[in-house]
């Protein structure tokens, strides 16, 4: 019994181990994308933030105002208690209003994951394409900025701006 019982204890102790090793490599993957992201928005010139490629497109400031608004909703609804509204924003900001802003908000997500409990990494939670685990919501946040960066990166290269080099972890 003893030695069942401490099976038991390394097993759930292994475990715990890998979801703090998990939330620790989300948090690396997460301050570099941060950066990144932060390089290729001073990147482009104010004067071209209202850049789309096309019409049905966002421009360049309103793709990064997304992405910080992507960042509030997941980081909040699914990590805090705090119930997240989210509000029509139709205001113009400028290039560092927007560039401050991703900045809070990614901290902000940075803070929320170092105050999450390895352990509830597995809990589900309700959300609109199903039930997803919270692991599963910190790689839909990192997938999603990946996805807007991408679309950047091109709207750079359309007006002739030579991207920041890549940072991959």
């Amino acid at each position: 019994m003893k030695k069942i019982f401490f099976l038991f204890t390394l097993l759930i102790s292994f475990a715990g181990f890998s979801q703090n090793e998990t939330i620790d490599a989300f948090l690396e993957k997460w301050e570099n994308s941060k950066n990144y992201l932060l390089e290729i928005a001073e990147a482009m010139p104010e004067d071209k933030y209202d850049f789309k490629p096309t019409e049905r497109e966002m421009s360049f400031g309103e793709q990064l105002v997304h992405i910080k608004g992507n960042m509030d909703w997941l980081g909040t609804t699914y990590f805090t208690s705090e119930k997240f509204e989210k509000k029509k924003d139709e205001n113009v900001y400028s290039k560092d209003e927007i560039i401050s802003m991703l900045e809070k908000s990614f901290n902000d997500v940075t803070e929320i994951v170092k105050n999450t409990k390895p352990e509830s990494l597995n809990q589900k939670a309700e959300f609109f394409a199903g039930p997803k685990t919270k692991l599963q919501i910190l790689n839909l946040l990192q997938d999603h900025v990946t996805h807007h960066r991408g679309q950047l990166i091109v709207y750079l290269n359309l007006n002739e701006i030579v991207p920041p080099k890549y940072v991959g972890w």
